[in-house]
């Protein structure tokens, strides 16, 4: 057989210190599409599932030394896609339910006919390949719930072209908190400024010295209160253009 028919073969990996059961199952198994390996206990069987791939393993449950179902947990927690079958001469409660908590795909028990050989390769393969696919897929999805927000998400547009994201809070409570006092100021500010240009410019015929001084008595106190709302927001509106300019500076250096 070359070494490509090999490759498309399923292998199986048998683990039993009697020699009689893998020589069983490879006379069950060549000639259907199975290459049958056998190890003698849980050891060999450890190493040579680390250097080669098996499609499923078979393992005594009593062998010297690492039990069968030590094999399989040990196993699982390597390869957890790789479907193991526990052979047991020894059916008990306890071993059966010691070996489903281990993961194992099925139990067997002795003697095994040829037909319980084949149906249960055929069944672990089959379900090798569906674990397989499963796993494969498990670290995308992994992958996919790691990507940050900021990442997975497109980026938002800034509010105001030209101005750092961070600044835009900032700025729209500012400018939440100054509309109310910007209005205030105009309502004040406008019609008393008005009314001192057009006091000013009238002839000095139609009003006397008098009357001039007393219309600017009465708008003094107007652009007094214009001056003292006004006078605090400017200085902020400084600081805050400073603050921005220098966010700029530093975005361009």
């Amino acid at each position: 057989m070359s070494a490509q028919q090999q490759q498309l073969l399923s292998r199986v990996l048998v683990v039993d210190d009697d020699p009689v059961v893998g020589k069983s199952f490879d006379r069950v198994l060549s000639g259907k599409g199975y290459a049958v390996v056998t190890a003698r206990d849980g050891e060999e069987a450890l190493a040579k599932i680390g250097a080669e791939k098996y499609d499923a393993v078979f393992t005594d449950i009593r062998m010297p030394g690492m039990d069968g179902i030590t094999v399989a947990e040990r196993i699982r927690a390597q390869q957890p896609w790789l479907p193991v079958v526990i052979v047991s001469g020894y059916a008990t409660v306890e071993n059966e339910a010691r070996a489903r908590a281990a993961g194992v795909s099925a139990v067997l028990h002795k003697p095994l006919s040829p037909q319980m050989i084949e149906d249960s390769a055929r069944e672990a393969v089959r379900e090798r390949g569906v674990e397989a696919v499963a796993v494969a897929e498990a670290p995308a999805v992994v992958a996919l719930m790691a990507v940050p927000a900021a990442a997975a998400a497109p980026a938002a547009k800034p509010a105001l072209r030209g101005v750092p994201v961070a600044l835009v809070p900032l700025l729209t409570l500012a400018f939440v908190l100054l509309a109310p006092f910007a209005g205030l100021l105009a309502l004040v500010a406008v019609p008393a400024w008005h009314f001192v240009k057009w006091l000013i410019a009238r002839p000095s015929t139609e009003f006397t010295r008098w009357g001039r001084d007393v219309a600017l008595f009465f708008a003094a106190p107007f652009l007094g209160l214009a001056y003292i709302i006004a006078m605090p927001f400017v200085g902020l509106g400084v600081i805050a253009w400073f603050a921005v300019k220098a966010v700029f500076t530093r975005r361009g250096a």
